[in-house]
C-alpha cells in the first residue's frame, strides 16, 4: 500500500455551492484489535444521498474534471446551514478485503469482510476487528456489499411488527431492493405481508419471487383493494419510504375500513385497534396528509435502523447480524446496475443516473477500480 488514498468528500459552501472532490487522505494504521479494510464495494443507496447531494438543484452539475459542483437554491440553505463549510466523507456501507491488522485481529488479514460506519467511498477503512460481518470463502466484496442498511432494516421491520403486537405488515416502494428482501423474510417466516407499488412492471418483479399480496397505487381502485387485502390479512402497521403526500393517510384509512367491517365499533370513536405508519424514506418530499376517516387510534412516526438497534439490545443484534451473513447470497443478495469508480461516481452524468433512485436501478462504488 501507498501511504495515501483517496477518499470522496462532499462540500456545501456557505455561498450555496455543492463540491464533490477525490481528496487524499492518508492510509490509517490499525491499533489493538482494528483491521485495515480495502474498500471493494460500497452501494449507494438512498440514504446516501443527502450527505453527498444535499438539496442541491442537479440541473446545475457541472465538472472542470477534478471537481463537481452544482448550486443550492437559496430557499434550501436553512437546510444545511450547519454543514455549511465542512467537508464531509460519506458511504454508509461497503465490503472489501482485510489487508492489515492490529494485534488481536491478524486472523482476518485475507479476509472479506462487510463494513459499516460511514465514510465507505474511500479506498482503505480502519474499524474495529469486532464490527465486520465475516464472509464465508468465496463471497466476493459485490455480494457483501449491501449487508447492513437494507437487509437490517428489512429485518428491523418485521422485528418491530412483532415486538408492537401486530401480525402483518405493509410496505411501499415494495419493489425495491428493500422490499424483495423483506418480501423474501416474510415468505421465509411466515408472515403475510402487504406490498404497494405504483406500475404493474414492480408488481411483476414482486410476483416473480413469490409476492402474494402486491397492491398498484396508480389504479383508480387501488383503495378499495387495499382495504380488502387489509381485512384478509389483518395488517395493521405499515413501513413507508414515500413520505409525502396522501399515501401514509390512504393506509391508514384502509386499515381503519378494514378493522370496522371486521368488528363494527359501538362508539364514535372507529376502532379501539391502534393502527401505526412509519416514515423511513423520503422519496415524496412534499407534506405528509392525512384525511379524517381513520378513526382516533392511530399513530405516525419516524424510523430508522440506527435508534432501532441502539434499543433492540446485543443479543437481538447479534442475531440479525448473523441471519444476514449466512442468507447474503439468497434472502440478502444484492444486483447492481452498473460498477463505478469513485471518478466516475462523480461525474455529472452518472450522478445524474444515481440520483433517480428509480426501482431495479443500483450502483455499486469500487474504490478501488
Amino acid at each position: 500500500m501507498s501511504d495515501t488514498a483517496l477518499e470522496l468528500r462532499s462540500l456545501i459552501t456557505p455561498e450555496g455551492e455543492l463540491r464533490l472532490s477525490l481528496d487524499p487522505v492518508p492510509v490509517p494504521t490499525p491499533g489493538p484489535g482494528e483491521i485495515v479494510v480495502r474498500i471493494e464495494a460500497s452501494p449507494i443507496n438512498p440514504s446516501d444521498q443527502p450527505l453527498l447531494l444535499g438539496p442541491a438543484d442537479v440541473s446545475t452539475l457541472a465538472s472542470d474534471g477534478n471537481v463537481t459542483t452544482a448550486r443550492i437554491p437559496e430557499a434550501m440553505m436553512p437546510m444545511v446551514a450547519a454543514r455549511a463549510g465542512k467537508s464531509l466523507a460519506a458511504g454508509n456501507e461497503g465490503a472489501g478485503t482485510v489487508v492489515a491488522a492490529g494485534d488481536g485481529a491478524e486472523h482476518l488479514i485475507g479476509k472479506v469482510v462487510g463494513v459499516l460506519g460511514g465514510m465507505m467511498y474511500t479506498q482503505f477503512r480502519k474499524v474495529p476487528a469486532e464490527s465486520v460481518l465475516v464472509y464465508a470463502d468465496g463471497v466476493t466484496p459485490a455480494q457483501g456489499a449491501s449487508a447492513f442498511v437494507n437487509p437490517l432494516t428489512a429485518l428491523a421491520m418485521v422485528e418491530t411488527m412483532r415486538a408492537e403486537g401486530h401480525t402483518a405488515l405493509v410496505h411501499t416502494a415494495a419493489a425495491s431492493n428493500l422490499g424483495q428482501m423483506l418480501n423474501k423474510i416474510c415468505i421465509a417466516d411466515g408472515v403475510d405481508l402487504v406490498n404497494i407499488v405504483r406500475n404493474d412492471d414492480q408488481a411483476q418483479i414482486l410476483r416473480e419471487i413469490g409476492a402474494k399480496h402486491i397492491v398498484d397505487s396508480s389504479r383508480p381502485d387501488f383503495r378499495a383493494t387495499l382495504t380488502d387485502i387489509l381485512f384478509e390479512t389483518g395488517a395493521t402497521i405499515a413501513f413507508d419510504a414515500i413520505g409525502g403526500g396522501p399515501l401514509a393517510g390512504h393506509i391508514l384509512g384502509a386499515m381503519e375500513a378494514a378493522l370496522v367491517r371486521k368488528t363494527p365499533p359501538t362508539g364514535g370513536y372507529g376502532s379501539p385497534v391502534h393502527k401505526q405508519v412509519y416514515i423511513y424514506g423520503r422519496l415524496d418530499l412534499s407534506p405528509t396528509t392525512l384525511a379524517p376517516n381513520m378513526g382516533f387510534a392511530w399513530g405516525v412516526g419516524g424510523f430508522l435502523l440506527t435508534p432501532f438497534l441502539m434499543k433492540a439490545g446485543a443479543e437481538t443484534v447479534a442475531r440479525l447480524r448473523k441471519r444476514v451473513t449466512d442468507e447474503i447470497l439468497t434472502t440478502f443478495a444484492s444486483g447492481y446496475t452498473r460498477e463505478i469508480s469513485l471518478a466516475e461516481a462523480i461525474e455529472p452524468d452518472t450522478i445524474r443516473a444515481w440520483q433517480r433512485k428509480a426501482t431495479g436501478e443500483k450502483y455499486l462504488i469500487n474504490p478501488s477500480k
